[in-house]
């Protein structure tokens, strides 16, 4: 088949198909959906025009409320420093690290999330406890959490800050207050962790280098002599193994 028969036999085949989708009455159906805004003499209609609102806001910072209360700051900012102190850069990529932090804080926040729907969301769709009941009992596993890993002191920063009555036990915390408390004692604990992570790594540097200097080698970047070891070290020590288990029972 020549050039030019292949060209018409394109072509052909084209109009074929686009006689084919211009036929009205064999195009599939598309629904249209409509968002009107229009007047009503009955209040309810307001208040749970209202209530869609605010659940459509609360959607939108959904990543956000996951991210800042729950597992999830601490194991990302952990991986974070691992890879930093090994030098492998790029290696694993981010998309490993925050799909590895998503799970483990999926497995860490699990009892905490089932106690939230057996109390709060299951009774109020089976019309057992009103919204304001759902949210609370909702919210309160979380709180439960949360106070768990705030340390005293950073808990108590942001209520003087607050310029907040002192609250006579956790039930008089404000969940706004418990929040930011919440993230920065996450993020020392996290901290704290990278730290310990960098001492053997920093260790196989500073031989590295002080081998290479003996040697004369100075024009040798350490850090290519020196990652094999790190990745040896790790991989020899069942470093994910320590990591992940030290991580999950720091929650404990």
């Amino acid at each position: 088949m020549t050039k030019l028969q292949r060209l018409l036999c394109i072509g052909v085949s084209l109009l074929l198909f686009l006689c084919c989708i211009s036929d009205a009455s064999a195009a599939p159906l598309i629904p249209n959906v409509n968002i009107d805004v229009g007047s009503s003499d009955n209040p309810q209609d307001v208040a749970v025009t209202l209530q869609l609102m605010a659940v459509l806001t609360i959607l939108s910072i959904a990543p956000s409320i996951l991210i800042m209360t729950t597992a999830f700051i601490r194991i990302v900012v952990v991986l974070g420093f691992l890879r930093n102190a090994m030098s492998t850069q790029t290696s694993p990529p981010n998309m490993v690290i925050i799909g590895l932090a998503l799970f483990l804080t999926f497995y860490i926040m699990a009892p905490y999330w089932s106690q939230a729907n057996e109390n709060g969301l299951q009774p109020y769709l089976a019309g057992q406890i009103t919204q304001e009941e759902a949210i609370n009992n909702t919210v309160e596993p979380l709180r439960e959490f949360m106070f768990r890993q705030t340390r005293e002191a950073d808990l108590a920063m942001f209520v003087n800050l607050a310029d907040a009555p002192r609250p006579n036990g956790p039930e008089e915390v404000s969940t706004f207050t418990l929040i930011p408390a919440f993230v920065i004692s996450e993020l020392k604990t996290a901290f704290q962790i990278g730290f310990m992570i960098y001492i053997p790594f920093i260790v196989i540097d500073m031989i590295v280098a002080s081998t290479l200097m003996s040697m004369g080698m100075m024009m040798l970047p350490p850090v290519m002599i020196s990652l094999p070891f790190k990745i040896l070290l790790f991989v020899l020590v069942d470093g994910w193994h320590l990591l992940i288990k030290s991580l999950i029972i720091s929650f404990k």
